[in-house]
């Protein structure tokens, strides 16, 4: 995880969450529990299980989660529904404000089948 939820790892962990199929099935009261014992934020926890569910969901890498949930997709329904190219090219922006001009890892070959994940896993078919 990255340095920035290093107190909701430590935790997540403390309370045997030790994986991303675990914290994706969190519930909001004990994503609240967790973080009224100290240490982790709440909001903080909800963007770890938001992350956590596009993981297990779709079969995304953690950083791959990450940069959807950073460009405002939070769920796979809202991948879903997502235009591949006007997502391509706001996750290319976002890619290249994090790591400047390096090429972008994301290509629209992945994009489109994220998204066929997402309809697939919402119940949606392809347009």
């Amino acid at each position: 995880m990255p340095n920035h939820f290093r107190k909701e790892e430590q935790v997540l962990q403390q309370h045997g969450v030790a994986s991303w199929e675990e914290l994706a099935a969190l519930s909001d009261a004990q994503l609240r529990v967790l973080s009224s014992q100290g240490g982790a934020l709440e909001r903080q926890l909800r963007k770890l299980r938001g992350q956590a569910q596009l993981v297990v969901e779709l079969q995304l890498q953690p950083h791959e989660a990450a940069l959807l949930l950073y460009a405002g997709i939070a769920s796979s329904r809202g991948l879903a529904q997502a235009s591949p190219q006007q997502l391509l090219t706001q996750l290319g922006r976002l890619e290249r404000s994090l790591t400047g001009m390096a090429p972008a890892r994301i290509d629209a070959s992945t994009v489109r089948l994220w998204i066929q994940r997402a309809q697939q896993a919402s119940g949606r078919s392809g347009k």
